[in-house]
């Protein structure tokens, strides 16, 4: 991923969810929109998710774009709906994954693309347990330890 300027990552989606599959998407944004990430508004990606709406649409909501400054009236809202474009294999795919299995759809991403162009990059994800969640802790705390260890045994 060199080649791509990345805008925002979403960081407690791998500590909330197990990741099973990503696959990438374009989203149709406003003018302002871009314009704001281009300046480097800061994307909020945290409590956002994309759903199945029923026109056979995939819409990521909650995610926080600010808005542009100098764009006066015509500014956006910045928590609206976003229609995702994806291919429609992919889009019968993830309806599929998402009513039988229960999973979710969630993105891990936002990024500009070599051609500069926004794309997100989604997860297939289930959700884990409390007691998941505190073995990943001890993982990344005793992780830590023996990085530390490690260092101070090289000093």
């Amino acid at each position: 991923m060199s080649n791509f300027k990345i805008i925002s990552n979403n960081r407690r989606a791998k500590f909330e969810y197990y990741i099973e599959d990503t696959i990438e998407a374009g989203i149709v944004l406003l003018g302002t929109e871009v314009k704001s990430l281009r300046v480097g508004g800061s994307v909020s990606l945290e409590d956002s998710h994309a759903d199945c709406a029923s026109s056979g649409e995939i819409l990521l909501l909650n995610v926080h774009i600010p808005e542009y400054k100098n764009a006066g009236i015509t500014n956006h809202y910045p928590k609206r709906a976003r229609k995702l474009l994806l291919k429609a294999r992919e889009i019968k795919k993830l309806f599929g994954l998402v009513q039988r299995k229960g999973m979710t759809i969630i993105p891990l991403s936002m990024f500009f693309n070599k051609k500069n162009i926004v794309k997100v990059s989604l997860g297939i994800a289930k959700g884990k347990k409390m007691h998941d969640k505190r073995q990943a802790i001890k993982e990344r705390e005793w992780n830590l330890s023996k990085a530390r260890a490690f260092k101070d045994e090289l000093k």
